[in-house]
């Protein structure tokens, strides 16, 4: 008769100890990867608000002659993005709703107009985590 042979009850508990390692590493890592998420869906919608920002420069010829009324841009509020506000000049702030415990997140889009052509850079403004912000506002 065969004897049945299993795992011994150190192999089990190296194998334990190396999951809790892993999930250790891993569960913070996923936490940040879904507020990083919830953060940019601001940034996707004030795609909208750029546009209209870019167009009325590009219709005026300047930045400076862009207010938060000439641009026709309104913002309906979202599940995970609270507001987008365009501001005299072309900035536009963005926050982003904290749900569950994810803290908010605030950027403001600053325009460069030169040559015709508008760039955008982002940055923070609430002093978040540097992992939990889209790769466009981490600079």
């Amino acid at each position: 008769m065969k004897k049945q042979q299993g795992f011994t009850l150190i192999e089990l508990m190296i194998v334990i100890a190396i999951l809790g390692i892993l999930i250790a590493i891993a569960l913070p890592a996923y936490q940040d990867y879904t507020i990083r998420t919830k953060n940019a869906e601001c940034l996707n919608v004030a795609a909208a608000a750029k546009l209209s920002v870019s167009e009325t420069a590009q219709d005026r010829g300047d930045l400076s002659k862009v207010t938060t009324t000439n641009t026709g841009y309104s913002f309906v509020a979202s599940k995970y993005c609270k507001s987008v506000a365009v501001q005299d000049g072309g900035d536009i702030l963005t926050v982003a709703s904290g749900t569950g415990g994810t803290p908010v997140a605030e950027f403001k889009l600053h325009p460069t107009f030169s040559a015709g052509r508008i760039d955008w850079k982002c940055t923070e403004t609430k002093n978040a985590k540097k992992s939990q912000l889209p790769a466009e506002c981490r600079g």
